[in-house]
């Protein structure tokens, strides 16, 4: 498979753009390959490996750059308002590997419904694979609060361990005096140790 992807790179490259901005189906472009090498047989694919290079190639491009603008987008957050808070870590290929951010609204709201939050993960099912994590408070009138925001591709204990580090250290040092958490193992280990004094349920 790795060989026939090589094979089909150096015309994906002359023709990806414009296949892309014209809206070329996957068919018309392996035909477009066809009649660029003369015959079918030289280039030792189908036209279903062309239906399958495409959407990977192209997400994992966007992929990137969505994650180059995210990183941006916080930096513009952080330049307006010192309060804004957020920690990113990228894999090698500079996709998203780990982020955690709360805005100065989050902050102060932290303040006055941060003794007891909820951690909340739900599964992977955007287009990126990643988990959202979110920290949520109850205030006053009994309505949730968002408090935090995570995204991160494992439910590891080193995730777990990064974002609780953050969580302490956007908020000096803070434990909340309860959490309220799902049954992950992981997750029950990382908060004995980093949040000793805090209540989990």
């Amino acid at each position: 498979m790795l060989k026939q992807y090589k094979q089909l790179s150096m015309f994906i490259r002359r023709t990806i753009e414009n296949n892309d901005e014209v809206g070329i189906r996957p068919s018309k472009t392996y035909q477009s390959f066809v009649t660029a090498t003369g015959d079918h047989r030289e280039l030792s694919c189908i036209e279903k490996n062309v239906r399958n290079y495409f959407p990977t190639e192209v997400h994992n491009v966007f992929e990137l750059d969505d994650a180059k603008e995210f990183g941006k987008y916080l930096l513009r957050m952080k330049e307006k308002n010192k309060n804004f808070f957020y920690e990113i870590e990228l894999e090698v290929d500079h996709s998203i590997k780990i982020a955690f951010w709360t805005d100065a609204r989050s902050m102060v709201a932290c303040e006055y419904f941060g003794d007891v939050i909820s951690f909340d993960t739900t599964y992977n099912t955007n287009m990126y694979n990643l988990i959202f994590g979110s920290f949520v408070g109850v205030n006053y009138h009994g309505h949730s609060t968002l408090l935090r925001c995570a995204l991160m591709t494992n439910e590891d204990i080193q995730s777990f361990k990064w974002l609780f580090k953050c969580w302490l250290c956007c908020i000096e040092e803070k434990a909340p005096k309860g959490i309220l958490i799902d049954q992950c193992a992981s997750m029950q280990r990382v908060i004995e140790t980093y949040m000793p004094v805090t209540i989990h349920k």
